[in-house]
Parts: C-alpha cells; sequence; structure tokens
C-alpha cells in the first residue's frame, strides 16, 4: 500500500530514499508530512502584491524534489519524531534554499532553472534580487516562532550561504590552496543549508544534543559529496537523463572538482593535463569544441581520482551516521549518502 502511495505523489522519490516506502508506519508519516509541506510552500510565499506574488511562485511552481525538507523530517525521525513545528522547519529549510536560487541565478546569468526562465531572464535582475529577498524574509518570519536555538541556526546558515557566494566571488587568496578553498566554498553554499536540515530536525524533535551534532554534521558532509558529484557527472556525461547537457561547466567556465585537479596536475609538468587544460581554455562554443574537451577530461586520470574524492565525503557522512540507533530514518539516510555519489541521473 506505502509504495503505492509513492508511486502516486506529483514527483518523484528522490534516489536513495526508496527503503522510507517498504516502512508501513514511516512511510505514510513522510507523505502526509511532505504533502503538508508542499501547502505551507505556498501559503509562505503568498504576497498581497500581485507582481510580487507571481514572482514569488516563480520557481516553487517549476517543482524540484524537496531533499532539504526530506531530510529535515528524516533528520527528526531518526531522533525524536517528527511534529509541527519540524514541518515548519522543513518548509524553512526549502524556502532558504529557493531565495539562493534567485540570486545565484543573478549572478550566474542563467538562462534556465528546473526548465523555465529564470526569473532575472523574465523581470531583470533587481526583481529577482528583491524577490529571492522576500522569500528570504518569509523564511526568518516562519524561524523565528520556533525558538532561539532554530534562529540561531538560520542565521548562522545565512551567513555561511553569503560567506560560500563571497568566496567564490571573490577566488583565492594569493597563498591558498585552491582547492582547500573550492571545498570551502562548497561548505558555505551547499553543505551549511543541509547541515541546517539536520540541526532542525534534531533540535525540534528534541532529540539528544549528540544526536543533533550527528545529524548536522552528516549534512554537511553529504552536501559536499552531492556537489563534489555534481562536478564529475557534468564530465563523464552520466547526468544526460537529468537534462543537464555535459561539459556545460566546462563551457561556462566554472571551476569544478576535475578541472581543479587539473590544473594541479598541469603544475605538475603531466603534459596531458597540460594539453588538455589549454584545450578546456580555449573556444568551447562549438558542440564539437566541447565535446573533445569533454572525453579529453572525463579519460585522464584526475576525473577517476575526482571520483574518488566524492566517495570518500560520502562514506564519512555514513560513518558519522553509525552511533545513531538503528531505524527506518537512518537507514534511508544512509542509502541516499550512498546514492549521491552512484547517480546515473
Amino acid at each position: 500500500m506505502v509504495n503505492e502511495l509513492f508511486n502516486d505523489i506529483s514527483y518523484n522519490l528522490p534516489k536513495g530514499f526508496d527503503i522510507i516506502a517498504q516502512d508501513e508506519h514511516l512511510g505514510p508519516q513522510i507523505l502526509e508530512s511532505l504533502s503538508e509541506i508542499e501547502q505551507r510552500l505556498s501559503k509562505a510565499v503568498t504576497q498581497t502584491s500581485r507582481i510580487a506574488d507571481v514572482t514569488s511562485r516563480h520557481l516553487l511552481n517549476a517543482g524540484g524534489k524537496r531533499i532539504r525538507p526530506l531530510l529535515t523530517l528524516l533528520a527528526a525521525a531518526a531522533g525524536g519524531g517528527i511534529n509541527d513545528k519540524v514541518l515548519d522547519a522543513a518548509v524553512v529549510v526549502e524556502l532558504t534554499h529557493l531565495a539562493t536560487l534567485y540570486h545565484d541565478d543573478v549572478m550566474d546569468d542563467a538562462p534556465k532553472r528546473r526548465g523555465v526562465d529564470t526569473a532575472q531572464n523574465i523581470w531583470g535582475n533587481s526583481v529577482a534580487i528583491l524577490t529571492g529577498d522576500l522569500i528570504f524574509s518569509r523564511a526568518s518570519l516562519i524561524v523565528s516562532d520556533l525558538g532561539s536555538r532554530p534562529m540561531s541556526v538560520q542565521s548562522q546558515t545565512f551567513e555561511r550561504l553569503v560567506l560560500g557566494q563571497l568566496f567564490e566571488t571573490l577566488g583565492p587568496e594569493p597563498d591558498e590552496d585552491i582547492l582547500s578553498h573550492y571545498i570551502k566554498v562548497i561548505e558555505g553554499k551547499t553543505g551549511s543549508l543541509i547541515a541546517a536540515a539536520g540541526s532542525y530536525g534534531g533540535i525540534l524533535s528534541e532529540a539528544p544534543e549528540s544526536t543533533i551534532q550527528t545529524l548536522a554534521r552528516y549534512g554537511e558532509l553529504v552536501g559536499v559529496a552531492f556537489q563534489l558529484a555534481d562536478d564529475v557527472l557534468d564530465i563523464t556525461g552520466e547526468g544526460k537523463k537529468s537534462g543537464k547537457t555535459p561539459g556545460t561547466d566546462l563551457r561556462e567556465g566554472v571551476p569544478t572538482l576535475p578541472t581543479i585537479l587539473l590544473e594541479q596536475e598541469a603544475e605538475r609538468q603531466d603534459s596531458s593535463a597540460q594539453e588538455i587544460l589549454e584545450m578546456i581554455r580555449g573556444d568551447l562554443s562549438s558542440d564539437e569544441a566541447l565535446e573533445q574537451a569533454v572525453q579529453a577530461l572525463s579519460a585522464h586520470p584526475v576525473t577517476a581520482r575526482a571520483w574518488s574524492i566524492a566517495c570518500q565525503w560520502a562514506d564519512d557522512a555514513v560513518q558519522v551516521l553509525k552511533s545513531l540507533p538503528d531505524s527506518t530514518a537512518k537507514e534511508a539516510l544512509i542509502s541516499f549518502a550512498h546514492a549521491v555519489v552512484r547517480r546515473d541521473s
């Protein structure tokens, strides 16, 4: 029965969470909670101004797998249990994520997001930035009712999100290792919000402090693993089913784990790395040139090494969960950590 219910929901269960559907107690609870969260998200972005309402709903209506709300629910289930405050926290993490997307699209001058035109592409940069700010404000309003510690988590997370973007924009310091700098960027931009999902779930389910810290650390590690795996998928082409064209980051000149490792090898006088680096720094506007660069980088040992690094972050995320009591929620979190580095979509 639970499997049938999951098959009927309007979005796909993220890979790695399939085990939830097999639990006759947790499965229906997660389903009901996700449905309620969707309603609360819609209510949270509602604005009395017509244009503000339209722009605020733009990305929400475009869909998404709601991974961060689901992680919040599972963290609570692995802690002390899902309750109404946990649902509000799940709304907060998704609103915060949505707000960052509006801002990211402006900074990246992105034409598309979730299959639709970006807000900045439709209404311009100023409207997109202000819409992101509006959504941030709604997230802050909701978390203000959850207590001082959740408010502190939100404030610290917001600070880390901004710093992550700032570090990316400014680039590494003259004496800073480029790989360490890159990890610092994605810890801020990606890891921090998933860590917040773990923190909220633990705090608001009144889990022991050790459990709260474990869930937050898991979120941080799995968030970084997710981004590192995306970097490799952009090169290997294994993400074709997701709709992302292999080599998109290369064409846009976005630093990723494989290209950073390639630069390091080029500095060590690896002639093949130097040749590929010259290729990807050249004109990749044609599909032929892009495909050639993708194939060359994919075949170089740095890409396999990048996979290994991503897998290690995922393994570390699984390792920190060992202290938690066995449960379906724990198994789902473990499965997700494994799945983020074993994706074919």
